[in-house]
């Protein structure tokens, strides 16, 4: 658990870990260069419980602080903590139970849930939530992991051995929990969805998704299509690109970037037919004359997403081998 100015919210962590039903536990907590009382309050703790370990960060940010807190861990199964959110008390028990059939080689994801102090939580967090706790109901992380961050950085259990595998917390590519869930990916270790809420969230103003520029354009199609290409481009197989709004542009500019050949479509009488960055914008009804093609997904609209889904599911199209959706 990486720790930095969180103060007013650390002894309600700190309560919430103490309070597991599973008790077999240390906590590797890491103080960030922290100015307010946190130090304090987490060496107070430290001394109640020894199984809370605590350390200051031999560099500064969140990721440095998770490759410190890393090297000091003792444990087999590890799971990632946020210091100004809280656990359900049978968060680590129910995740311990769901990876002990599995074993290595398995990743462990469950749901989260947010909150406030005051107030009401953000309606874009309220979709994410929805949608991260649909994708641990329905164990669809693989197929949905272009879209959005399919595993939140609190909501996993991992064997210290895959970690290893995947480089743990080595890269210093924020977002972070984005990146390893790709690693998890590329390794080819199994996602074993738990339909249970594993976090309590807080929505606060001064969290870091909200304040670094490194979370500021939150599509991240840099890293997506750096794993695309990656993992799942195959070149032999012309690519279609489906949407023209704001988000189907502005990927668009990055395929030409990468210069890719590419098939450009929507559904948007007035582009069709019209040449944009020069290419000629064609009906998506036109898809089924193309030979095996990957398609790629570019829109914002949640209605048009099920109904593209639907369109291509109709077509015999299949999400993983044939289209994904990046947003």
């Amino acid at each position: 658990m990486a720790v930095k100015d969180t103060a007013p919210y650390l002894p309600a962590c700190l309560d919430s870990i103490i309070a597991q039903t599973y008790t077999d536990w240390e906590l590797i907590a890491v103080n960030d260069h922290s100015t307010d009382r946190t130090p304090e309050i987490l060496h107070e703790y430290a001394i109640r419980d020894a199984r809370i370990r605590v350390f200051n960060s031999d560099g500064h940010r969140l990721i440095p602080a998770l490759q410190c807190g890393y090297r000091q861990i003792r444990g087999t199964l590890i799971n990632r903590m946020d210091s100004d959110d809280m656990m359900p008390a049978d968060k680590l028990e129910a995740m311990v139970a769901r990876w002990s059939p599995f074993g290595k080689g398995t990743i462990v994801a469950g749901g989260t849930e947010h909150f406030v102090d005051e107030g009401e939580v953000g309606e874009g967090f309220r979709r994410y939530e929805a949608w991260l706790n649909e994708v641990a109901r329905t164990n669809t992380h693989y197929q949905q992991i272009y879209q959005e961050c399919v595993i939140p950085s609190h909501s996993w259990l991992a064997h210290r051995d895959d970690l290893d595998r995947v480089g743990a917390f080595e890269p210093l590519v924020y977002p972070e929990d984005y990146d390893l869930c790709f690693r998890f990916y590329r390794e080819g270790l199994r996602v074993v969805g738990l339909d249970k809420v594993l976090h309590y969230w807080r929505d606060r103003s001064e969290r870091i998704s909200r304040t670094w520029d490194e979370y500021k354009d939150n599509r991240y199609f840099d890293l997506k299509l750096r794993y695309f290409y990656e993992l799942d481009r195959d070149f032999s197989r012309p690519l279609v690109l489906w949407g023209a709004g704001r988000n189907g542009k502005d990927m668009a500019k990055l395929l030409l970037h990468r210069e890719d050949n590419f098939n450009w479509c929507c559904d948007n009488e007035r582009k069709i037919g019209k040449d944009v960055y020069g290419i000629r914008m064609t009906s998506w009804e036109s898809l089924p004359e193309l030979i095996n093609p990957q398609i790629m997904v570019v829109v914002s609209s949640p209605d048009g997403k099920v109904e593209i889904r639907d369109q291509l599911e109709k077509w015999g199209k299949e999400p993983v081998h044939d289209f994904w959706f990046f947003n």
